[in-house]
């Protein structure tokens, strides 16, 4: 299967960063089967980082043989599970289990307003799930270990213009 990464180079062999920001799923390598969600990603990379450039990277992902071989947790829609591991991952709190990768629906800005009203305890779970239902989400694929990026093989790169 193909999985897309946005950003303001081509990544041709992805790896782990430890990230400044708290992210939805924790440190790691984030991807995509969206090539348009990665776009997007790369175009606000870019503009965050003040390039005149962005890419997005292609990658084989052996998903069958990763499977297999390592841990992978998937949450098959926004419900209460993922809003409580989104929302202790931007919190900083680790997830402390041993998965090697985290696949579920990604919180873009019109769902993160959902979430801070969940945050401030002015939405419960159950309604903040309830109006995430509502949202059309895309994936994202966090890679969070060396061991399942052997599994990601890099196939090619396409540099982003600002009207693609």
């Amino acid at each position: 299967m193909l999985l897309y990464h946005g950003s303001t180079v081509i990544v041709e062999t992805p790896e782990i960063r430890k990230s400044v920001s708290c992210l939805d799923f924790g440190v790691g390598f984030y991807t995509t089967t969206s090539y348009e969600q990665a776009v997007r990603w790369a175009k606000i990379k870019m503009r965050r980082s003040g390039t005149d450039r962005c890419f997005v990277s292609v990658y084989e992902f052996n998903y069958e043989q990763a499977e297999k071989e390592t841990v992978i947790e998937r949450f098959a829609s926004a419900d209460i599970n993922w809003l409580n591991f989104v929302v202790n991952n931007r919190k900083g709190i680790p997830h402390m289990g041993k998965t090697d990768m985290h696949i579920g629906p990604v919180a873009d800005d019109s769902v993160y307003a959902s979430i801070r009203l969940f945050e401030t305890g002015i939405l419960d779970a159950q309604e903040t799930v309830k109006r995430l239902k509502t949202e059309l989400l895309n994936d994202q694929w966090a890679f969070h270990t060396e061991k399942i990026l052997d599994y990601c093989k890099f196939v090619s790169a396409k540099e982003i213009t600002e009207e693609a």
